[in-house]
């Protein structure tokens, strides 16, 4: 049987080496090309069984030249494997879209070298009928049988004349021991291949890199300085500098933090009485757009004396605004009244403050027990009754139902708000009573008159 020829393709005359050296072992003849134009010019005049092309190369690469090899119809039937560092379904994808059989890489191991000259039938199946290429060593009492190298045992009987009935049992322990064996050939000349084609490579390489002996004797290297111990100090100078620097940033932050959390504080306070005013602000408007929606019927240009409502005398519990709640309400209701029968003049809320027994202290107050001394109370007066309290700002809701009740009518009606003289509906006991008597006069004193001033 003719032996079988590869041509192997690469600029890098190790990697040629390499693989050459692996194919030699399987007893297949090897040529070499340097390039992809050395090798287009050996197929003018040679046919190997395979070729083995490299990618990276100066002037034409490696696909290129299997184009041209599959262009050509001398050397379209020669398969080709890539041999090369690139690796990636991609590129082993458009290899085999041009003509090419598969990758090896330049990593190659023995065992893929055996897949792939098996894969290109270079060497006999080990399932036909032709003898393997490696002999298998010979062990004393066995001896190799023709065809699939089946040991038989030197007993002088044939397998169908084992006692027992054992033959076909005794023949398959053979054939799966001499295939073993084979295996272990196969395997150890492998390992030897490869151990020699990376000792191979390392030489060449080292011997590449080893560098010319000079004639002069080597300078002998000069002696080390001496340590300094200035470095040392600047660095841990830098070091405790970098420290005060990370603690000053961690105390500001502190600092900052503490801020951030006043100015929250701060902010959720101002948004619940923003809050609280819109919602006030949203009453007020709800109530003087039913006042608009309601239709006001012509009255004459003044309102008889007897048709005049009467004062009307609301009672303001402690800590309650005036002008709030159920008092604005009723305002809102007379004013309505009024308007309907086209009253012209002036609507007064009078506030009224009455003086508590209250127990507290700076500024938080609250009634007095009703057993407590009057002699004994903290504050006898109403904090609601300050200059700078609600009586005399008048609440928004307030200002805007005027402003509306003034618009509407075209100015024929006001509102006002003033603070009352002093009389008191009930008179205050002695100082000698308790609180709760007291209060009781003060709650009655704690009021809200709403009187009409015609015009």
């Amino acid at each position: 049987m003719a032996a079988k020829r590869a041509l192997v393709v690469d600029d890098s005359k190790s990697a040629r080496v390499v693989l050459s050296r692996m194919l030699e072992k399987y007893g297949i003849e090897v040529d070499t090309a340097d390039s992809a134009e050395a090798a287009l010019d050996y197929l003018r005049s040679q046919r190997p069984d395979v070729v083995f092309m490299d990618h990276m190369m100066p002037g034409m690469n490696g696909l290129e030249a299997v184009q041209a090899m599959k262009a050509n119809p001398d050397t379209a039937g020669i398969p080709v494997m890539m041999y090369t560092s690139q690796e990636g379904e991609l590129y082993a994808g458009q290899a085999r879209a041009i003509g090419a059989m598969g990758v090896l890489p330049k990593t190659v191991k023995p065992i893929d070298v055996t897949k792939v000259l098996y894969q290109l039938n270079l060497l006999p199946d080990r399932r036909d009928g032709a003898p393997s290429a490696l002999q298998p060593v010979e062990e004393p009492g066995v001896t190799a049988a023709p065809g699939l190298a089946e040991p038989v045992a030197e007993t002088g009987e044939t397998p169908a004349e084992a006692p027992g009935g054992l033959a076909s049992e005794a023949r398959i322990r053979q054939l799966v021991e001499a295939l073993l064996k084979e295996q272990s050939i196969e395997l150890r000349r492998f390992m030897v291949a490869a151990l020699d084609s990376h000792a191979h490579r390392v030489f060449s390489e080292l011997r590449h890199r080893e560098p010319e002996a000079s004639a002069e004797p080597p300078t002998p290297p000069p002696p080390p300085p001496a340590p300094r111990r200035w470095p040392w100090v600047l660095a841990t100078l830098a070091a405790l500098l970098a420290l005060g620097v990370v603690a000053l940033q961690y105390s500001t932050s502190l600092e900052t933090a503490r801020e951030v959390d006043a100015a929250r504080a701060r902010l959720e306070v101002e948004s619940a009485a923003l809050r609280a005013t819109l919602a006030e602000v949203r009453k007020a408007s709800a109530a003087a757009a039913a006042m608009q929606s309601a239709p006001v019927q012509p009255a004459p240009q003044a309102l008889p004396s007897r048709e005049v409502p009467r004062p009307q005398v609301l009672r303001v519990p402690f800590g309650e605004a005036w002008l709030t709640g159920p008092r604005l309400d009723a305002l809102r209701a007379m004013v309505a009244q009024l308007e309907r029968a086209g009253f012209r003049g002036t609507v007064r809320a009078e506030v009224f403050a009455g003086q508590f027994c209250l127990a507290g202290e700076d500024g938080d107050y609250e009634l007095a027990a009703d057993a407590t001394p009057v002699a004994k109370c903290d504050l006898v007066g109403n904090p609601a009754s300050d200059p700078q309290g609600s009586t005399e700002r008048a609440p928004l809701a307030f200002v805007n139902l005027a402003a509306t009740v003034s618009n509407r009518t075209g100015g024929r009606m006001q509102l006002a708000v003033a603070r009352g003289n002093d009389h008191d509906d009930m008179a205050y006991p002695g100082t000698q009573s308790t609180a709760g008597r007291w209060n009781e006069a003060a709650a009655a004193n704690n009021r809200l008159e709403i009187t009409v001033v015609p015009r």
